[in-house]
């Protein structure tokens, strides 16, 4: 196989990457070695489209964050991606040392051109957060702050690159990258050998060990742990902005935030650890989080039980704690764009200009001419809970798949799972179906849902039950037959499915 561009890696950075670049008349590859694009470092993070108030302008990092907020809503409208631009954070401070903190943050927000920031005190944030802890003194109120779901960025940014012709290949693994005469030739996958004139190197967590297959480097890929707690949304009204702790010697805050979907997230602390796979959440990163930030913060939401599900992230940070993004020192038509940590997801469109500005630097004679026929959105995917009951009732009308509720927490129907299966980077396992639809991610957690999820990718995908996984690659979700095993399909006749 042979291809113009090669990008190395499926989360946010990689989709954008391969989204800027299909406009032109370049082939373009992708692969990713997970079964679905956004199974990183992407799925798993705070949310939030910051504005660049608090960086370090001089850094890398802090200069692209600053690029791009001003594209975030242009795209998401683009590409039907809810965005909350102004929903706003204020960094809250309970002792009188936090003051100096935000006096800093302060200055720092207005060097670097950010409006509105301002040090509020105690009466008026009270007025913004009435379920707030009363004992807080004042707040350093920021009202650019956006959220976003990440994972839809991510499947948005992918989708639209897949139908303006970039290839997705997923469980494609990259076991080496052959070099001659000082140039990248080829990568060789699991899946084949793929002839490339430029490789991008996205692969998050894994940069380091791609970026080595090419050249002796000079940085490292150390994973930071962050847990979070995610509550139902019945706690939705508690949390009004994106709250930050005040920054410390030894953290720099910890959020808790309303999330696009109408959930409390909170979290997360950073642990630094070796292993690159490690997703395990622990007692005490809980207590650390609970303890000190969220019951500080906001007295009423609970340590459990509204706890629907807890979870962790891995960031991608590098040994210089900055993006690396820049043309490899001693082979040529190499690129890495590596370190992408915090603010990563923020900084996306602009990393994805500066790639290609690299790869058009490269002077290799492809062909940056646009596309007469580039498309710059993606087929609106039906979200029934959120259509009009005139709009809903009609879709029905046109089309019964969409008046069957699969998953009751999230009001998700089968049409919207059997659209999901079928779209441009289709979803063939629960989790992606989860990611695309919701089904699964309620109060619930996938307990009702799950069996009828199963069932409808059975029988779209034309595979044996058995054969149904979690997120791929041998996560099967059922060991065995059971003779006359059935799940309860729900309505009025209680209709079965037997698998």
């Amino acid at each position: 196989m042979k291809t113009d561009i090669l990008i190395i890696g499926g989360g946010v950075i990689g989709a954008t990457i391969a989204h800027q670049l299909s406009k032109y008349n370049l082939e373009i590859t992708l692969v990713e070695k997970e079964s679905d694009i956004c199974m990183g470092s992407s799925k798993a993070n705070s949310s939030m489209i910051h504005d660049g108030y608090n960086v370090d302008s001089h850094k890398l990092k802090g200069k692209l964050v600053l690029e791009a907020n001003p594209y975030f809503e242009q795209l998401c409208s683009d590409l039907y991606v809810q965005y909350t631009k102004n929903i706003g954070s204020i960094v809250v401070g309970f002792e009188d040392e936090d003051m100096k903190v935000m006096k800093e943050q302060l200055e720092n927000g207005n060097k670097n051109g950010i409006k509105g920031l301002r040090i509020i005190g105690r009466d008026e944030l009270l007025e913004l957060e009435p379920y707030i802890n009363p004992k807080v003194k004042f707040g350093l109120l920021n009202l650019n702050t956006g959220i976003i779901n990440p994972f839809e960025l991510t499947v948005a940014l992918a989708e639209n690159a897949v139908i303006n012709g970039v290839k997705v290949l997923l469980e494609t693994e990259v076991q080496d990258i052959i070099v001659k005469d000082k140039k990248v030739e080829a990568v060789k996958t699991s899946k084949g050998l793929i002839q490339a004139k430029v490789v991008i190197n996205a692969a998050g967590l894994y940069a380091d060990k791609i970026a080595s297959m090419v050249e002796n480097i000079d940085f490292e890929i150390k994973p930071r742990k962050g847990q979070y707690f995610l509550y139902d949304k019945k706690w939705g009204y508690l949390v009004k902005h994106v709250i930050y702790s005040a920054p410390s010697k030894v953290s720099k805050g910890m959020i808790i935030l309303p999330t696009t979907e109408g959930n409390i997230l909170g979290g997360s602390n950073a642990q630094v650890i070796d292993d690159k796979e490690d997703l395990a959440t622990t007692y005490e990163g809980f207590e650390e989080i609970y303890k000190h930030t969220i019951s500080h913060i906001f007295p009423e939401l609970p340590r459990m039980g509204d706890v629907i599900t807890s979870f962790s992230g891995l960031r991608a940070a590098a040994t210089s704690e900055d993006f690396i993004i820049e043309y490899a020192k001693t082979v040529e038509g190499f690129i890495n764009v590596a370190g992408i940590q915090s603010p990563g997801l923020s900084s996306s469109p602009a990393i994805a200009s500066m790639v290609e500005d690299l790869v058009r630097g490269l002077n290799y004679n492809l062909n940056f001419d646009q596309k007469t026929n580039y498309r710059k959105d993606r087929p609106k995917p039906v979200i029934l809970r959120d259509l009009p009951y005139e709009e809903r009732s009609q879709l029905i009308k046109e089309n019964p798949d969409y008046g069957v509720i699969i998953c009751r927490c999230e009001t998700v129907s089968k049409g919207e799972i059997i659209d999901a299966i079928h779209r441009p980077i289709p979803a063939t396992n629960m989790d992606a179906i989860k990611r695309r639809t919701r089904a699964g991610m309620g109060r619930c957690q996938g307990g009702f849902c799950g069996p009828r999820v199963l069932d409808i990718l059975k029988q779209e995908l034309n595979i044996l039950p058995l054969k149904v996984t979690k997120k791929g690659k041998g996560s099967y979700i059922l060991d065995s037959y059971s003779k006359g095993l059935t799940f309860p399909k729900g309505g009025e006749n209680h209709e079965k499915i037997k698998l």
